[in-house]
């Protein structure tokens, strides 16, 4: 059965507008009806966080119990982001999820959520991490953890991925401890492809993958919110 995206693109393509996706890929196999898929490596992200979280606890002596607030159930971040932290914590029997829930991918519903963690896990005191899949979620679960009378960033470390203002100024109060960033401009490099396209036809590569990095408090927060406040994301 075809997805309704599908059938736009099959429309699009038979008008001979030429389609060019950004961030979300769509499930066809049919790769004629775009001209490049531009996003991140969901998957990668997640081993970044994965690794980074290894590395900082790796010589905590018992198990680190870690809770995770998963993106939207069914969505490719939400699948792989998770995919990609498991691979990579698996590698050492110390590191355990201990509970994992969806956030949608939204504040408030990250801090209900953590909040549930809190409350299951002995007030927070059993929590080592929190793992989001995007940094609003991260945001929401750091006031949940500051009303149960813990010091994010601390007491449980928090790592999630986006790259978003808030993170960095959270991180700036020592309230957060590593961020992924999701490449805010995907459309420029996108909007350059396609204009090559239609000049030239030039054909871009079919999957051109933007590079996903780790920021820390080591890496200017203060200085990066101030960059990205005014950004709209």
């Amino acid at each position: 059965v075809e997805s309704g995206w599908e059938t736009v693109l099959r429309e699009a393509k038979a008008a001979k507008i030429p389609v060019v996706l950004t961030d979300r890929s769509v499930n066809t196999k049919d790769d004629t009806l775009y001209v490049t898929f531009m996003g991140s490596d969901f998957v990668e992200e997640g081993r970044k966080a994965g690794r980074w979280l290894v590395e900082k606890m790796k010589d905590q002596k018992g198990e680190v119990n870690i809770v995770e607030l998963q993106g939207t159930v069914g969505s490719a971040p939400a699948i792989d982001r998770k995919k990609g932290f498991e691979e990579i914590i698996k590698a050492d029997p110390k590191f355990k999820i201990i509970r994992s829930q969806t956030g949608d991918f939204t504040r408030a519903k990250g801090k209900e959520v953590m909040e549930g963690f809190l409350k299951a896990e002995n007030g927070g005191k059993d929590i080592c991490a929190m793992y989001a899949h995007n940094d609003d979620m991260a945001v929401g679960g750091i006031q949940a953890i500051k009303d149960a009378g813990l010091k994010p960033g601390k007491d449980i470390k928090v790592v999630s991925i986006d790259g978003v203002p808030d993170i960095f100024s959270a991180m700036a109060a020592g309230e957060a401890n590593a961020s992924v960033e999701l490449t805010p401009n995907m459309a420029g490099p996108a909007f350059d492809a396609l204009a090559a396209y239609l000049k030239d036809g030039k054909k871009p590569e079919k999957f051109i993958i933007t590079e996903s990095k780790l920021y820390t408090p080591a890496d200017d927060p203060k200085g990066e919110y101030e960059r990205r406040k005014g950004l709209g994301y």
